[in-house]
């Protein structure tokens, strides 16, 4: 028993954890898809902004999961709306219970006034500095988890910013993409200059992309398996369970907010689990655990006789109190000339 208490003692610490959370139509349910609507968004209140269903408990229960681990972690937050929302952004945020780290937005009504019509849109280069910029001010030998969606380039802005810190991508090679991209000539330049300095390392664990646009799954092959696409956010907290960020009370909290803020039942939730398994992203034995945790709580259906569940729920029980981080997969080479052109092609 001393022994086992100094191993404990002495085991290296978990190096902090970072959640990215890109906020529009991955947090809220954002609509700006025209420029009526987006000289609308300044003029919104709080109480008018709703949250993607699931994200609040998701989120909730990943600061909750990192801090019972004694991990150090932190929240981002970042909005293609403009600043002039900031204030009924953040009321929303206290609302919702949400504590956060960091928060930035894009001065959308500025290229207005400018006439820089073209920059309304484009996101890749503001996304992808900001990202650059924030990197050094966190702490040395962080991991991170992105979030984002795919109506606009988050899969491509997010791999390109683990792949720079991965040094998986030379400065020219950096310029050529987003040149190809469309990116503004002064936010290549300035992406190309925070690469250089940027904070090295394999960092970015996985990158979740809520699929709002349903876009078909099979899109984001050329990613690798370090993006996970997800057609909901109870699929994304099974997925973090099993990479042990998240408990499973936690998950059953983002199911019960599927129910109620979304009108799914126990039908459609044990679906978009067999879904996520299917494609790959879960194990069987993780899929099994959180089947029977949540059929316990009555968010799947009951099937089989019930001796059989409880003799499975008994065996399970063990291996569900753990809660192991697996390593990240190892990302594959991107080919982002061909992945870009894809990608434009396909959008």
């Amino acid at each position: 028993m001393a022994l086992r208490r100094s191993k404990q003692r002495r085991r290296a610490p978990l190096h902090p954890i970072i959640f990215r959370w890109d906020l529009d139509k991955t947090y809220l349910k954002s609509e700006f898809d025209s420029l009526r609507q987006l000289m609308w968004v300044p003029f919104e209140k709080a109480q008018d902004k709703v949250a993607v269903p699931g994200v609040v408990p998701l989120i909730t229960g990943l600061r909750e999961t990192a801090t019972q681990a004694g991990r150090e972690v932190r929240v981002h937050f970042m909005s293609a709306s403009p600043p002039q929302i900031a204030k009924a952004i953040k009321q929303k945020l206290a609302l919702d219970g949400i504590e956060y780290d960091g928060i930035v937005f894009k001065n959308q009504l500025q290229h207005l006034v400018r006439g820089r019509f073209r920059n309304l849109r484009e996101q890749v280069g503001f996304k992808l500095t900001e990202l650059l910029k924030s990197r050094s001010d966190i702490p040395a030998g962080s991991r991170e988890m992105l979030f984002g969606d795919d109506w606009e380039s988050d899969p491509i802005i997010y791999s390109l910013y683990a792949d720079i810190l991965a040094g998986r991508i030379a400065s020219d090679e950096l310029g050529d993409v987003l040149r190809t991209i469309g990116v503004d000539p002064r936010l290549i330049a300035e992406a190309q200059e925070r690469a250089a300095v940027a904070r090295r390392g394999e960092a970015v664990e996985k990158i979740y992309i809520n699929l709002e646009r349903r876009t078909p799954p099979t899109t984001f092959r050329c990613f690798g398996p370090r993006l996970v696409p997800t057609f909901n956010y109870f699929q994304t907290a099974a997925c973090l369970f099993a990479d042990g960020y998240l408990m499973l009370p936690a998950v059953v909290r983002v199911a019960e907010a599927m129910v109620q803020d979304a009108g799914y039942t126990p039908g459609s939730l044990a679906n978009s689990l067999a879904d996520i398994a299917r494609r790959g992203h879960l194990q069987a034995a993780t899929t099994i655990g959180v089947r029977e945790y949540l059929r316990a709580h009555a968010l799947m259906p009951q099937s089989g006789r019930r001796s059989i569940r409880v003799a499975l729920w008994q065996r399970l029980k063990p291996w569900l109190g753990r809660t192991p981080v697996r390593p990240s997969p190892q990302a594959d080479a991107i080919d982002y000339h061909a992945l870009v052109a894809h990608w434009r092609a396909a959008r």
